[in-house]
């Protein structure tokens, strides 16, 4: 149970308040997470870890000399949104561009990469990786859709020390690349976690039995198994990464180990567990490098463990024992080179936002309308907010139903203070769409930011929009969404209701019904899609390793986007306007 807090929403925010105030030598607040305390020298990488918080000391427990530069903070399980990533690496960066390190998530790939670009376009050279270490997540012939967990934290190490010895952007992302593929991670868990404010687990596991391959961020494992002895779990878990063994490794006996706890197991449990796994390691033939046993990438208050194997060549080695000096991880005395204030490119000039015209005539009141709409979407939002969640925590998180409320708050915010501005729909809907992935974070964050840019990009600045225009804008909105996530139909995503939504309506527009009968049919589509998910095994996303568990209950984010289209269309019914 996550018995401390004040407001849970606020949970992420006064953590980072205490932890940088507990390690002032080592880290500085920065809007979106934490940087080194100084900077470092000029033309050095910065290399950012990053994801939800829930999983301290990852990831901004390593922030420091020798390891991470700064660390980009999202909310418990959330990924971060681009904004707070931009943020942190404009912080951190010192002219020789920025690597953003994090797991292999929809909403960290989304978010981090939009990041990465907006970073390219003001000339600060970035890049991405993506861990892929969970074995239990995807195949061997799949290894790309595996999740990231507590193997990132070998990625991390040998990247930065590879940053720290001076290595150029390309060399640093090749390091972190082939680390990548020498690492295998397989964990259990004995019981599930609990969010902040929440008064019961995301799942449990019966007595006297344990969930194989879990997730770190609530997720039960993909399967079952007895709980038995330490020593059945140790050979568990050693049988399981040798038979993933990378191919080219077969001549190497050198390994980087991270025997990690999730949050509620103790370290004299995990002593146990190492001394199985040390002696079978040895049977093996394998030689372990300053091996790590304790908790570097926790779940909260998750009970369970899991086991890292890093295949070593001299290179790797090096990097992997090289020091560090972070706040919770150390190693050696690594040397810090006094520097002045680090100096970069200039960055180009931001395009003006084409739709930051004032609005004029009709053109502000169907601004109006797209503010009532956003607070028509906050209360069914708001209501729905804890079955959205246990929907949710069926295959994933359980945060669905949180961030969806955090995103149209803030959307909600902005909107209104764009329309008490005048402007015209598109700067209005631009404005919630950004502050919506700002502050949710996570893949729905990102897609609904698109989402709404997008509608209001179709919208003229000076009149009410016509047919054809409220068609191109939903069309537009599921380009935006499917261009960013990469999700189809079938995946059981929000796709799978957003796009019977957008083609129906466009339709139906194009052969002239009128707008509310057009938006009231193109809804019921919706609507029926969103259930219709239920039968659908999930192929993309956070839910993908867990199935088999999903089917039989329909997508959070296909159920929320159903809601919020019902709402908007019920306005139709209470003013009388049409659906803009």
């Amino acid at each position: 149970m996550t018995r401390l807090f004040n407001d849970p929403a606020r949970f992420t925010d006064d953590m980072i308040t205490g932890f940088a105030a507990a390690h002032l030598e080592h880290v500085r607040a920065v809007p979106g997470g934490v940087v080194r305390a100084r900077p470092t020298r000029t033309g050095k990488v910065a290399v950012l870890t990053g994801g939800g918080s829930g999983h301290y000391p990852a990831f901004c427990g390593v922030v420091g000399p020798g390891f991470a530069d700064g660390s980009v903070i999202g909310d418990v399980f959330t990924s971060p949104s681009a904004a707070r990533a931009r943020s942190v690496a404009e912080a951190a960066e010192a002219g020789g561009g920025v690597l953003f390190l994090f797991g292999n998530y929809a909403g960290d790939v989304m978010n981090f990469g939009l990041a990465a670009r907006q970073l390219a376009d003001d000339g600060i050279p970035a890049r991405c990786f993506a861990v892929t270490d969970d074995i239990a997540s995807a195949p061997a012939g799949q290894t790309t859709r595996r999740r990231g967990i507590a193997g990132g934290f070998v990625v991390f190490k040998t990247a930065s020390a590879a940053a720290e010895e001076g290595a150029g952007l390309d060399e640093v992302v090749r390091v972190a690349e082939h680390t990548n593929a020498r690492t295998r991670t397989l964990g259990v868990a004995f019981d599930g976690c609990t969010l902040p404010g929440s008064d019961a687990p995301l799942f449990t596991v019966p007595e006297g039995r344990l969930g194989l391959g879990l997730g770190i961020h609530g997720e039960p494992g993909v399967s079952e198994d007895t709980l038995g002895t330490a020593e059945d779990l140790a050979r568990a878990l050693v049988t399981g990464l040798l038979a993933d063994r990378p191919a080219d490794t077969d001549g190497e006996r050198r390994v980087a180990v991270v025997l990690n706890g999730l949050g509620a197991t103790k370290y004299e449990e995990l002593y146990v567990l190492w001394g199985a796994v040390a002696r079978l390691l040895d049977e093996a033939g394998l030689t372990p490098v300053r091996p790590e046993v304790g908790e570097l990438v926790t779940s909260l208050d998750m009970a369970g463990c899991s086991l890292t194997l890093s295949w070593l060549d001299d290179e790797l080695e090096r990097l992997w024992l090289a020091p560090a000096d972070t706040p919770a991880f150390r190693r050696g005395t690594p040397r810090e080179t006094p520097v002045a204030a680090a100096t970069r490119p200039a960055a180009a000039p931001r395009r003006p936002e084409r739709s930051a015209a004032t609005a004029s005539g009709a053109a502000v009141e169907v601004a109006e309308l797209a503010v009532h709409a956003l607070r028509a979407a906050r209360d069914v939002l708001h209501r729905d907010a804890e079955a959205l969640g246990r929907l949710d925590a069926v295959a994933g998180d359980g945060d669905h139903g949180r961030g969806m409320c955090k995103g149209v708050d803030a959307a909600l915010v902005a909107a209104e203070k764009a329309h008490t501005d005048r402007l015209a729909p598109a700067a209005v809907l631009a404005a919630a769409g950004d502050a919506w992935a700002a502050e949710a974070g996570g893949t729905s964050g990102a897609l609904w930011g698109v989402a709404l840019r997008a509608v209001g990009a179709a919208l003229p600045a000076d009149r009410a929009p016509g047919s054809a225009e409220l068609a191109s804008a939903a069309t537009a909105a599921l380009t935006a969404v499917t261009s960013l996530g990469g999700a189809e139909v079938g995946d059981k995503t929000l796709v799978d209701a957003l796009a019977p939504f957008a083609t129906a309506f466009a339709t139906r527009l194009r052969t002239g019904d009128p707008v509310a009968e057009a938006y009231a049919s193109a809804v019921a589509e919706a609507r029926t899609a969103a259930e219709d998910t239920a039968a659908l095994r999930p192929r993309l996303g956070r839910a993908r390793p867990l199935a088999d568990r999903s089917v039989g209950t329909p997508d959070p984010g296909a159920t929320s986007l159903a809601a919020v289209l019902t709402a908007v269309a019920n306005l139709h019914t209470t003013t009388g306007s049409d659906p803009v």
